[in-house]
């Protein structure tokens, strides 16, 4: 060992989560070891914090739990048992298998990835490369945000929006759908400098959350009517000239038609839709109208209905009536990804021209319960006989779980899942194959909220016989015969090669500094300029829709189940992620269902009795918490617990349905209506219960 081996050296890296902030971090090493992480106090969005979560990130890479080595599986799937394999056994049986199945129709093949990790190398690169040239089914990734991608696709020509600094400025800032506090920590910190400077913070969020308790304002809307909001804060805007009528004439398309939609939504008309008072609604377009700057950071809970691509699509639409957008700090950040397309060269790293002019099918992530179901058929296609799991949990995360979980659970199902953990997903696997974490592997990064490339570089050596996804399906192409090129690029060669070179970025710079900011103007659409074909904002055929299950689109159904829920995700979890960190589970507890006082009263419900909530589609058993978060006639069901750690090995998405937005074929997880009652059952009497409710 050199003399130096246990001194401390300090490795830049980035938070790869599915969070806005793509936090810059500092991991200092010594001896192989963790010995802190930090957040780059140089980073301006990061700017030395770090959220709970991320801070303890350690545990997760040296979590007793950890799958180390590769495991294949020996008792009936979903009862995770497994024995220890070595890596050549398993790619060699797991190339033959896939090989076999290509050979009659590779389309029978999906693989099923999503935002495990946000990095550009270690996400879609090598994978991408891999499931083209083998010519497998195509995979729409829909799961989180491609609504309100598509409404801002729509509006703006791309997912564009305002500088996450200029937030400290703002005179005005309406938080919409956000918990910032627990999903968007270093916006929050931004809101708070302009709190502190006199700016007016409103929420505008279903649930009473720890960001609701901050602002000045709360609107507790009902689920799903942020549409028929944003249409009433339109009227109130045209009804006291509280517009900028030089922008929308010069940078706005469809005006006319949008402005006679508006005024057929007067607040009264609002009020009882939304389930606020009239006055609110007067109050807060009163407060946008005349301040500026005024800016929204709107987020992605609000667009998981029915009508969030509309959503979306109008409340994108206020700084451009407002003239917002002429000032740096006022406008709208949902987020920032098409920012990135001028820096990144996408196709580079994934290939699409090995599909050599194959148009393989594509199948949307979000209804993967009834396409794994599914018999082959000439509408769809050739039956799912293979599934290859990266950087996703499904089995915990998809709606309908049910449907998903009977789906992994099919014996002629080929399932394959690269993972850290043994999830629910992996209990279902015939390989899992240890896959390395964001401190053992180089990958790049970019965000959605914020405008500042990134570079992860490796801090550890990897754990027991972790790989990165990379270099996994490098030796399955090796071992599937492909002979191109590309399949011999290291991840330092597909980092450089993703690095668009008219920018100025160079993998250099990165490796010196962990970040670099894109050259942007810093108001940029003051005058125009949107990403669409005209140059302007695009207001044609924006209209407010109803969830598919409300009192107003299905009375019927209300009638049965007249509680709304909706699923945001717990405080210390993201997603399925850090759910077995058991310093985090100790913070949460348990799963829990908020109820408000006046929904529990009438049922008999108090904090931590145990509840059945449960609809046509299935029952989820977990204590209550009786609690003014929760608005009356909506319920919230934190998430996303692993199904094997809830009463019943279920979890929430038991009771979610998979049917698709307006926009973008995202699913509607919070487009759920459900009943609770207390429930004293005993184990495995729900199973019956729900069969019951579905019959």
């Amino acid at each position: 060992m050199s003399p130096d081996a246990t001194a401390e050296r300090v490795v830049r890296a980035a938070c790869p989560h599915d969070c806005p902030d793509t936090c810059a971090m500092r991991v200092t090493v010594a001896d192989d070891r963790v010995i802190r992480i930090q957040g780059d106090p140089e980073h301006p969005p990061t700017h030395g914090a770090l959220c709970t979560k991320v801070s303890r990130y350690a545990e997760r890479v040296e979590h007793p739990e950890r799958v180390l080595h590769p495991l294949k599986r020996v008792g009936p799937k979903g009862r995770g048992e497994f024995v220890r394999v070595g890596w050549d056994e398993a790619l060699a049986d797991i190339a033959q298998r896939l090989g076999a199945i290509a050979a009659r129709d590779p389309q029978a093949i999906l693989p099923y990835s999503y935002a495990g990790t946000m990095g550009l190398i270690q996400g879609e690169s090598m994978a991408a490369r891999f499931f083209h040239r083998l010519g497998a089914s195509l995979l729409d990734r829909t799961i989180c945000a491609s609504a309100g991608g598509a409404g801002l696709q729509a509006t703006y020509g791309g997912k564009l929006g305002m500088h996450l600094e200029h937030f400290a400025d703002s005179r005005l800032i309406v938080i919409w759908g956000s918990n910032s506090i627990a999903s968007n920590l270093h916006f929050w910190t931004f809101a708070q400098q302009a709190k502190r400077g006199g700016a007016k913070l409103w929420c505008i969020d279903p649930r009473r959350t720890e960001t609701a308790d901050k602002c000045h304002r709360h609107l507790a809307l009902r689920p799903g009517t942020d549409g028929a909001l944003a249409l009433a804060l339109m009227h109130e805007l045209i009804a006291h000239d509280w517009l900028d009528p030089d922008y929308i004439a010069r940078h706005v398309d469809g005006w006319d038609e949008l402005r006679e939609r508006a005024l057929q939504w007067p607040p009264e008309r609002a009020a009882p839709v939304c389930g606020v008072a009239a006055e609110d609604i007067r109050e807060l377009a009163r407060d946008y109208g005349s301040t500026q700057p005024a800016a929204i950071r709107l987020n992605y809970g609000m667009q998981r209905v029915r009508g969030g691509g509309n959503a979306v699509r109008l409340v994108a639409l206020l700084p451009c009536l407002t003239g917002a957008w002429r000032h740096p700090a006022g406008g709208l950040l949902l987020s920032a990804s098409s920012w990135f397309l001028r820096a990144v060269d996408h196709a580079a790293l994934q290939r699409p021209d090995l599909l050599a002019g194959r148009r393989p099918r594509t199948v949307n992530m979000s209804t993967i319960g009834d396409d794994l179901l599914r018999d082959g058929s000439a509408a769809f296609g050739p039956r799912i006989e293979a599934v290859v799991v990266y950087n996703s949990n499904p089995v915990a995360v998809a709606p309908e779980s049910p449907k998903v979980a009977r789906g992994f659970a099919r014996e002629d199902l080929f399932t394959v899942v690269l993972e850290h953990f043994l999830t629910d997903t992996a209990d279902h696997a015939d390989y899992v194959l240890p896959a390395t974490t964001q401190l053992e592997h180089l990958d790049l990064h970019t965000s959605y909220g914020h405008t500042y490339l990134q570079l992860n570089q490796p801090a550890i050596t990897p754990r027991g016989e972790a790989r990165p996804n990379t270099q996994v399906f490098r030796e399955l192409a090796v071992r599937l015969g492909f002979d191109d090129a590309c399949f011999a690029d290291t991840d330092e060669a597909m980092a450089r090669q993703a690095l668009r070179p008219e920018t100025g970025i160079t993998f250099e710079g990165l490796q010196a500094s962990g970040w670099a900011k894109l050259p942007l103007p810093e108001a940029p659409f003051a005058d125009g300029g949107f990403f669409t074909a005209s140059g302007k904002a695009d207001a044609r055929g924006a209209d407010y829709v109803p969830n598919y299950e409300s009192a107003e689109s299905s009375p019927a159904l209300a009638e049965r189940y007249p509680l709304a829920m909706i699923s945001p995700p717990a405080r210390h979890f993201l997603n399925s992620t850090f759910v077995n960190v058991k310093s985090l589970r100790g913070i949460e507890g348990e799963p829990l269902v908020e109820i408000h006082p006046d929904d529990a009263a009438p049922r008999g419900i108090e904090s931590g009795t145990l509840v059945r909530v449960f609809n046509g589609r299935g029952s989820y058993r977990c204590k209550a918490e009786v609690s003014t978060r929760a608005r009356p006639g909506v319920v919230n069901g934190l998430g996303i617990w692993w199904r094997k750690l809830g009463v019943d090995g279920t979890n929430v998405n038991e009771l979610t349905h998979q049917q698709l937005t307006d926009l973008g074929r995202a699913p509607s997880f919070y487009d759920c209506l459900v009943e609770v009652v207390a429930d004293a059952s005993g184990p495995g009497e729900p199973a019956a219960a729900a069969a019951a409710v579905a019959a």
